[in-house]
């Protein structure tokens, strides 16, 4: 990805370990090998060495990412698993010119005794971890708060050749692996933060957003080159309307351009393409009904999951990898990274078919994305405009509830390439209600299967299906716990509500008195008191999302505390 505009010099790579930064001294190290070969490929890496490089600042253009510019030894360093988790190397940072690097790895993989750990170790610098010690004796509210300062970042720039993408203004991170900004969950970090009263990192971060939408088209899965091809869930408009609550109507006209190109890149193709069929997110079912479907510019492993995506192609017998790659990251696009929803028997990773579902979230955030576009226009007084979304929203909501309304009695996805609603309850059921699509005997019927199937001691159980997955059961996760009671209060269903936020702030709170820390997902069945597991990464700390949404529950269900 290209982004132009100028880059300041201030460092050179000829510093780096390992590589000669002037040629005398090469020189008089090389005239002792008396193998002219060696000089002259050395003699190449001392002019790739010597250029200067810069830091990519803010709009700087940005350098490939990790599978394209180390190529071979990209693969070779994670089909080794020179670091326990893939994502350490991508977010690593080169000591060198990459291409000179790749030159030295190409001289060197052959020679006995040759180890590739310790060449890595050598000219790359992994990320670090940052340590958090808290202060001790904090309430659980004092520990949120305390923890925005160290969970904040403010990366205007970054290494040169880093796989980090700058942004002009301070956001918050998740924590633990998860060291940039990403899209979904700062929705609920913001809501945590507003509650906190720091209004100034709502707006830092809704800037992040309008600048790379405007710069790359969408809002990236992370500010992550290895992310630019892909988003994720679309929940822009709900961080414009939440701002709007505090700061006013104009902050619906000071993004609705913003607002407007995120819309466009979610329905490209939707003119062009013939009913019955699909074209990137957009899917025109056989009545022309326009809705979207989660999709990936690549069918390539994911830089960041490499040999796990490799693996579970060769697991897919009968099935083209690159296929199965595709899939892999479109289910990375829908944050339920990785659950039954997408599999074809509902248990087996290698069966996913992401593509070919319609998810019943993911059009709810379209219809409110629509909603929110229609109130900018309106403080535009653009009354074209408001009356071309309102009636979009208006053919959304036909359509949420034509195709994904499940006969069983609850809303859920819908598989157009069989034509058919898929039989499985989760908690992306609650999302019509939580944008207000529903239709009031539909939200009713939801509410009793939510009541009846979802609810558990700890709180809202992802799916019913146990597949070793994290976004399945037994696990919990506070972004569709705040989702759920929301959509449920809207449709008069306050003390399910109630009763999903309260056995959910105990989990929370039980896992905070043991082990004093937040944690990006829970167990939620039998005792419900324990964090999370499953899925292709250990339990992370921190957490953003979790600290937002147990924020407001304190708030709606103990204040005080």
């Amino acid at each position: 990805m290209i982004v132009s505009s100028q880059v300041r010099s201030n460092r050179c790579a000829g510093s780096a370990p390992g590589i000669p930064s002037q040629p005398s001294r090469a020189a008089t190290r090389l005239k002792y090998l008396h193998r002219a070969a060696v000089v002259s490929s050395f003699a190449f890496l001392i002019g790739l060495s010597s250029v200067c490089h810069a830091d990519t600042q803010v709009g700087g253009t940005l350098p490939p990412a990790p599978d394209k510019l180390y190529g071979e030894l990209f693969v070779a360093v994670q089909t080794a698993q020179i670091y326990p988790d893939q994502k350490t190397f991508v977010d690593a940072t080169p000591n060198a010119d990459p291409a000179a690097i790749v030159q030295l790895y190409q001289q060197q993989k052959s020679n006995p005794g040759f180890s590739l750990a310790n060449f890595v170790n050598q000219y790359f610098t992994p990320p670090s971890e940052p340590v958090i010690t808290p202060p001790a004796n904090q309430t659980l509210r004092e520990h949120i708060n305390w923890l925005w300062p160290a969970l904040t970042r403010t990366t205007t720039s970054a290494p040169p050749n880093s796989s980090l993408i700058p942004l002009p203004k301070p956001y918050v991170v998740p924590g633990g692996r998860f060291r940039e900004g990403y899209y979904w969950d700062t929705y609920f970090t913001m809501l945590g933060l507003q509650e906190a009263g720091r209004e100034d990192l709502v707006d830092n971060m809704l800037d992040n957003f309008a600048y790379m939408i405007d710069t790359f088209g969408h809002i990236p899965n992370g500010n992550r080159t290895y992310y630019l091809d892909r988003s994720q869930p679309p929940f822009f408009s709900h961080m414009v309307e939440l701002a709007a609550k505090v700061e006013g109507r104009g902050v619906y006209q000071k993004y609705l351009p913003a607002l407007r190109k995120e819309y466009g890149y979610w329905m490209q193709g939707e003119s062009s393409t013939p009913a019955g069929s699909a074209t990137r997110n957009v899917v025109v079912m056989p009545d022309r009904t326009v809705l979207n479907r989660y999709w990936d510019e690549l069918d390539t492993p994911r830089d960041e999951s490499y040999l796990e995506d490799i693996k579970t192609a060769q697991q897919a017998t009968g099935r083209s990898p690159n296929d199965v790659y595709r899939e892999l990251r479109a289910t990375a696009e829908s944050g339920w990274d990785f659950s039954s929803r997408w599999f074809g028997d509902n248990m087996t990773l290698a069966t996913v078919r992401t593509t070919s579902i319609v998810p019943v979230d993911l059009n709810s955030l379209m219809f409110h994305l629509e909603i929110t576009i229609a109130k900018g226009c309106g403080e535009t007084r653009d009354f074209r405009c408001v009356g071309e979304f309102a009636g979009r929203a208006a053919k959304r909501a036909l359509g949420i509830n034509r195709y994904l309304w499940n006969p069983n009695g609850y809303y859920g996805d819908y598989d157009w390439q069989l034509a058919k609603p898929r039989d499985n309850k989760t908690a992306a059921m609650v999302f019509p209600l939580f944008v207000g699509a529903a239709w009031p005997d539909r939200a009713k019927k939801t509410a009793q299967q939510v009541q009846s199937t979802l609810l558990q001691p700890g709180g809202l159980v992802t799916t019913t299906y146990n597949t070793t997955q994290q976004w399945d059961a037994p696990n919990g996760w506070a972004p569709l716990h705040w989702v759920a009671i929301q959509g449920l209060k809207r449709y008069g269903q306050d003390a399910l509500a109630q009763q999903i936020g309260t056995r959910f702030l105990t989990d929370v709170k039980g896992v905070y008195a043991s082990d004093k820390k937040l944690v990006e997902k829970y167990v939620v069945e039998g005792a419900g008191t324990g964090g999370g597991g499953g899925g292709e990464y250990p339990l992370q700390d921190g957490f953003g999302w979790t600290n937002g949404v147990t924020l407001k529950l304190l708030d709606l269900y103990n204040p005080g505390q």
